[in-house]
């Protein structure tokens, strides 16, 4: 049965919108994402729709208020979770916010990362094939499948509207 665990991860562009901003997980030795850097986000909770579970999300993480959202996509991820849980993930696009984001967080530091130069940074392997719709010029939000075993994508295939 498929019971997802249900998500935010929400990428904050910059003001020149070059850059995006990243936690870099680099404070919990137990963190399944340890050295990773990833969007800012996290799991939804019971009263919630999916635009206030990222608000305020990116609000406890980064200390800022988000201004205009765009929803960019969807994942699902069976078997992502360290048990191997599924996750179900609403990525999001964060254009503008108020406030100043903080430097770091219970999870780690954040750091402002040229959009260019995401594919150098330590992430999850499957990353890369969803980060490129994230921020293209579609105006249609992708709906991807990406099954993972053993911290590793096996597959990946979306469609867009």
């Amino acid at each position: 049965m498929y019971r997802p665990i249900l998500a935010t991860l929400g990428f904050i562009l910059s003001e020149d919108r070059k850059s995006v901003l990243l936690v870099h997980r680099n404070k919990r030795s137990d963190d399944q994402h340890i050295g990773k850097y990833n969007g800012l986000g996290g799991k939804m909770e019971v009263g919630e729709d999916i635009l206030t579970c990222l608000k305020r999300e990116i609000k406890e993480e980064a200390g800022i208020v988000c201004g205009e959202t765009e929803l960019r996509g969807t994942i699902s991820w069976p078997g992502f979770g360290s048990a191997g849980e599924h996750w179900f993930g609403f990525i999001f696009l964060v254009k503008n916010y108020q406030g100043t984001p903080c430097y770091s967080n219970e999870e780690g530091d954040l750091h402002w990362k040229l959009i260019s130069e995401l594919e150098s940074l330590p992430m999850w392997d499957g990353d890369k094939y969803f980060l490129p719709l994230v921020f293209d010029d579609n105006p249609h939000p992708f709906h991807g499948y990406m099954p993972y075993e053993d911290g590793r994508p096996l597959d990946w295939h979306y469609s867009r509207g």
